[in-house]
């Protein structure tokens, strides 16, 4: 993902603005420090579900519930741009395909790595998954902690 030329100089505004003078000792790189947790932390808007996907869809007579759980992530609150951390946990029942076990985790990092709110993540993970599988219903639930209410 290319980063904006102008973030950095949006970071150290960003310190101007709260008083901080970023040309101290231990704010000289902050900016660009900054800019680039920014790009790690929403790469997910460079993603696609084809491309995460990339395949490993197998066919399956299982007609049993699939569920991968405590899958770690965290995001951005599109709201205050503060992280949420927590874990997902993804089911679905398959009808004719499953879906190699680590693309729902990549999945979940995908849509997770999007400035969100967690209603929005959770809708999105269960539609790519019922997008790509076709299964006869998903279910995913997200527990996570904001820092945006503590």
């Amino acid at each position: 993902m290319l980063m904006s030329s102008s973030l950095p100089q949006h970071y150290r505004d960003i310190l101007l603005g709260l008083g901080e003078d970023p040309d101290r000792e231990g704010l000289l790189d902050t900016p660009k420090r900054a800019s680039k947790a920014m790009q790690y932390l929403c790469h997910g808007y460079t993603q696609s579900v084809d491309e995460i996907v990339n395949g490993a869809l197998f066919a399956s007579d299982n007609d049993e519930i699939v569920i991968v759980q405590n899958i770690e992530l965290y995001s951005l609150c599109e709201h205050h741009l503060l992280p949420f951390i927590g874990k997902a946990h993804v089911a679905y029942i398959p009808t004719g395909k499953v879906l190699g076990l680590s693309k729902i985790a990549r999945i979940v990092d995908m849509f997770a790595r999007r400035l969100q709110i967690q209603e929005n993540l959770t809708k999105q993970i269960a539609d790519a998954i019922q997008q790509v599988t076709g299964a006869a219903g998903v279910a995913v639930v997200i527990e996570a902690k904001h820092m945006c209410m503590m």
